[in-house]
């Protein structure tokens, strides 16, 4: 029977089970004395269920409240029901605020509202796996606050729908790296605009969606920036940039219709796309005009601390149908017009040609396997005989020039790459080559035939400013066994003035070591700078438009003459008697440089360059006459 306190319907469950006891055989037991037994069983069972309850609730009720994520518990009607002391803290608004008002009430917008209520209302679906939604919340401090909101439901205390519970993260510091490292993705974070990754997605872009249109590609570099960093230090370099970019944007965003997009490539590299979608009217002369209008803007003095800094840039431009054009195709084309801009002075625009662009694209593609022909055994040697002017034709130099045995394009002299070998910085590695190669060859001719003609190698600058130059020529002096005083080491005039490196020590120390000096001239101007100088020049070669002044007839020809004869009259003045010219056309050609007082030439009517072996034999069919003359 029921005591006071008993649970209601204990004391039934207890006299059921009983009676039940009390029908299963083997068991003798009244049901009196039964039901005091499975009472205190019940009892003790009771208990248990309380205590642990008791505890899972403490622990529940721990957990809420020291958890870090924000909890807000909903009731049945769609309201808060309790929030935990972390959601206090997040959104700064005391929970006396909260407690009764709708879920809805915490978003900061009526588009989170909606958001919010949708996410709600399927978690009290059936079966409904928990929701994550992306939510501006209110916040007392701050106004809004973005989090993570995860919405679940727990079960009612009595029978119904469950209740809601929403599971609140702060993710404003994540945001705000996340979108740190979208802009670090897609912009420059020196000058604010689009990097080149973002530039080519706009590039693909327009030629996907623009079929019928055009588009126009400018590529920008500043000329002569490394000055303002060298000179002004890096900090300065950074503001020419922001200005300049900021310039560039004021510039082109005055054409909206063409949906300028402005980038910052890499360094001091700029380039601005435009297209017209599909009516087709971005054409040439627009794209120039905003190009000299913006060149116009940049020149303007940018002030860094005072300092008014010359910004001028060099500008390729290319104007294009869409169709048929890929991404790769318009960025070689604006990168090579605007090598070709830089090349022609700076400081200028150039318009992509399909001739120019094709012919740039095969000088740059020979200059970039430089490296790989020499690696590759496909370079050598090839010598232009100096004969004798005195009616002889003697031969009294052999000049060395590389030639290049190229695998595409055949036989390439040194005007074909020897500007791209400056440019790639393959020229030290050439000129050493040129120098081992051909100081071997004619070791190997005075061997043979005795009084050899003496070997000339004319230097490229880069090679003449060399501080290594010294150091090949005597050690391969040394290797071959070829006496000093039969190799020639011939300099430009313009390598005298070089600001770069040692070109004067350079020849001083090579003649020194019996190594004779010969100077490449243009005019009797040039001369000056033996005497200025005092360099320990034995020999000039005189080429260029002088030379081939004196091939035509007509009053050109007599001021050449004039010209020609102060060159000679002051180079014996200097104790130079040996004048030789590069560039002899013809009989009458020569006849004309030796009344001038030339003593020997090398050009078309002597022939061209053959190789050693072809060298060899023109010594061996002279050796049976009277030796070489030396001019």
């Amino acid at each position: 029977m029921s005591e006071p306190g008993d649970t209601p319907g204990l004391g039934d469950i207890v006299r059921r089970w009983a009676a039940r006891l009390g029908e299963v055989d083997g068991v003798s037991l009244p049901a009196e004395t039964l039901e005091p037994a499975l009472l205190a069983v019940a009892r003790e069972a009771q208990a248990e269920a309380r205590t642990a309850r008791d505890a899972a609730a403490r622990r529940f009720a721990d957990l809420y409240a020291a958890t870090p994520i924000g909890v807000v518990l909903g009731a049945a009607d769609g309201t808060i029901h309790d929030v935990n002391p972390a959601f206090v803290e997040l959104v700064h608004h005391t929970r006396a605020e909260l407690v009764g008002q709708p879920l809805t009430r915490l978003a900061a917008t009526p588009n989170d509202a909606r958001v919010l209520a949708a996410a709600v209302d399927e978690a009290l679906l059936p079966a409904r796996r928990p929701r994550q939604e992306r939510v501006t919340l209110t916040h007392g401090r701050d106004g809004t606050l973005r989090t993570r909101v995860t919405v679940a439901t727990i079960t009612a205390d009595g029978p119904g729908l469950p209740h809601p519970v929403l599971l609140i993260e702060d993710i404003h510091e994540l945001a705000l790296l996340s979108e740190q490292l979208r802009r670090q993705n897609v912009q420059d974070p020196l000058t604010g605009l689009p990097n080149s990754y973002h530039f080519d997605n706009k590039l693909d872009t327009a030629l996907a969606t623009s079929p019928g249109g055009r588009v126009a590609l400018v590529y920008l570099d500043i000329d002569g920036f490394r000055v303002v960093n060298d000179g002004l230090g890096p900090g300065a370099g950074d503001e020419v940039l922001r200005q300049v970019a900021r310039k560039l944007e004021a510039g082109f965003a005055a054409q909206p219709q063409y949906e300028a997009v402005v980038a910052r490539l890499s360094g001091d590299g700029f380039a601005v796309l435009l297209h017209d979608g599909q009516d087709g009217e971005l054409d040439t002369a627009t794209v120039v005009n905003l190009v000299e209008e913006t060149m116009r803007d940049l020149a303007e003095p940018v002030y860094v601390d005072g300092t008014g800094v010359g910004v001028n840039v060099s500008v390729g431009i290319v104007v294009s149908e869409v169709p048929g054009r890929t991404r790769e195709e318009l960025h070689r084309a604006a990168e090579l017009t605007l090598h070709r801009a830089k090349e022609n002075g700076k400081a200028q625009w150039m318009l992509f040609e399909r001739e120019l662009h094709d012919r740039d694209r095969r000088r740059f593609g020979i200059g970039a396997a430089i490296g790989g022909g020499l690696e590759n055994g496909q370079f050598g040697v090839d010598y232009e005989p100096t004969v004798t002017l005195d009616g002889h034709e003697r031969i009294a130099v052999v000049n060395a020039q590389l030639r290049w045995d190229h695998p595409e394009h055949g036989v390439l002299r040194p005007r074909d790459f020897s500007a791209l070998a400056d440019t790639t910085g393959m020229t030290p590695a050439l000129g050493e080559l040129l120098l081992a190669q051909s100081i071997a060859d004619a070791a190997t001719w005075q061997r043979e035939f005795g009084g050899a003609p003496d070997l000339c190698v004319r230097l490229p600058t880069r090679l003449a400013i060399d501080p290594n130059l010294v150091r090949i020529v005597r050690t391969e002096l040394d290797r071959t066994g070829l006496p000093h005083d039969k190799l020639r080491i011939c300099a430009d005039s313009a390598d005298l003035t070089d600001p770069r490196g040692e070109v004067l020590e350079n020849l001083s120390v090579l003649a020194e070591l019996d190594v004779k000096i010969t100077l490449a001239v243009s005019g009797a101007a040039d001369l000056e700078l033996i005497h200025r100088h005092r360099l320990p020049v034995g020999f000039v070669i005189v080429s260029g438009t002088l030379v081939d002044a004196l091939a035509e007839d007509g009053e050109s020809s007599q001021g050449a003459r004039r010209h020609f004869a102060m060159l000679v009259e002051r180079a014996r003045e200097l104790g130079i008697f040996r004048i030789g010219v590069d560039g002899v056309h013809g009989t009458e050609h020569a006849r004309r440089l030796a009344e001038l007082g030339a003593v020997a030439g090398r050009g078309k009517l002597f022939g061209e360059e053959v190789d050693a072996a072809g060298i060899r034999s023109l010594l061996a069919e002279s050796a049976g006459r009277m030796g070489p003359s030396r001019p």
